[in-house]
C-alpha cells in the first residue's frame, strides 16, 4: 500500500529575489499536522527541482510514519539557466569565472528566503537548521554554512563538487594543495562550535583520477576536505559522517537512497 501523502502539504510559491534579479521557485514541504516549532527542524536543498524526480514525497510520508524522523519542513530551492553561475562559493569564481555569482545567492538565501520562511515559521525555535545540496549544489550548501557561521547546524553534500579549482588541472602550475578553492576556504577559516557535516560520495560518481592513486577524485577531494575539518578540531564519527556509496553514480537515483540514508540515520545525530 502506497503512504497518504496527504500528511504532506507541499506549497509551490515563487519569490522575486532582487539580489538575484529573478523569480526563485520554492517548494514547501510541510508537515500537514500542527506541531509546536521547538519540536520542527529545518531542511533546505539546493536544486530543490529534482526532489520530486526523487519520489521525495514519498519518501518523507515513509519515514515519518516508521518514526524514522521528527516533524520536518523542508525547503527545495529551484536552481535555473544560472546555476553554474550562482552555485559555487561566493567572492572566488573557479578558473572558467563559474561561481561568479554565488555572492548574490547567498545574499539571497539569508537575506530574503531566511526572513520569508520566518513568516511561516519562528526560525528562532527551531529544533536545528540544515542546508544540503547535491553536485554543484553540495558546494554551494557546504560554502554558505562554513562562511556564515550560527546560521546552520548540520551541513550535507552528496557528490559535491569539492574539486572546483582556481587553476585549471592541466595547468602546469596546478597543485591540489594550493587551488582546491573550499579546501583553502576551510583550511583558513575559523573552527565553528557545534557545526556537524555530512559527505556522500559514490565509487562510480567518476572516472578521473588525475594523481593516479587508483582512487576516483571526487573520493580524493572529499576525503582531503575531511582531513582539512579534521585539523581544525572536528571529530569523524562525531561532527563529520561520511558515506561511500559502492554501486554509487553521480545520478538522482544515487542520491535519493543516499539522501533517505542521511535523514533516517544522521539527521539528528
Amino acid at each position: 500500500m502506497q503512504p497518504d501523502v496527504s500528511t504532506i502539504k507541499i506549497e509551490k510559491t515563487i519569490l522575486h529575489s532582487d539580489y538575484l534579479q529573478r523569480q526563485v521557485i520554492v517548494d514547501l514541504y510541510l508537515p500537514n499536522i500542527n506541531i509546536s516549532h521547538n519540536e520542527l527542524s529545518l531542511l533546505i536543498i539546493n536544486d530543490g527541482q529534482n526532489l520530486e524526480e526523487m519520489q521525495f514525497s514519498q519518501m518523507l510520508v515513509e519515514l515519518s510514519h516508521s518514526e524514522k524522523i521528527g516533524p520536518l519542513m523542508v525547503v527545495g530551492i529551484h536552481a535555473d539557466k544560472d546555476r553554474k553561475r550562482e552555485y559555487g562559493i561566493a567572492g572566488i569564481p573557479d578558473f572558467e569565472g563559474r561561481g561568479d555569482r554565488a555572492s548574490l545567492y547567498t545574499s539571497f538565501l539569508l537575506r530574503e528566503l531566511l526572513p520569508f520562511l520566518d513568516t511561516k515559521i519562528n526560525s528562532s525555535s527551531l529544533r536545528q537548521k540544515v542546508i544540503a545540496g547535491f553536485s554543484l549544489g553540495g558546494l554551494s550548501a557546504l560554502d554558505i554554512a562554513w562562511s556564515n557561521p550560527g546560521v546552520f547546524d548540520r551541513v550535507a553534500v552528496f557528490s559535491g563538487s569539492l574539486w572546483w579549482r582556481s587553476v585549471s588541472q592541466e595547468d602546469n602550475q596546478y597543485d591540489d594543495d594550493l587551488h582546491r578553492i573550499i579546501h583553502q576556504r576551510i583550511r583558513h577559516g575559523i573552527f565553528i562550535p557545534g557545526l556537524k557535516f555530512f559527505f556522500q560520495c559514490g565509487n562510480m560518481d567518476e572516472t578521473m583520477d588525475r594523481n593516479n592513486n587508483g582512487i576516483i577524485d571526487s573520493i580524493d577531494d572529499t576525503q582531503d576536505l575531511i582531513k582539512e575539518l579534521v585539523k581544525k578540531g572536528y571529530e569523524t564519527g562525531k561532527d563529520i559522517a561520511y558515506l561511500e556509496m559502492p554501486e554509487g553514480k553521480h545520478d538522482l537515483s544515487t542520491w535519493a537512497i543516499a539522501l533517505r540514508t542521511y535523514l533516517t540515520h544522521h539527521f539528528y545525530s
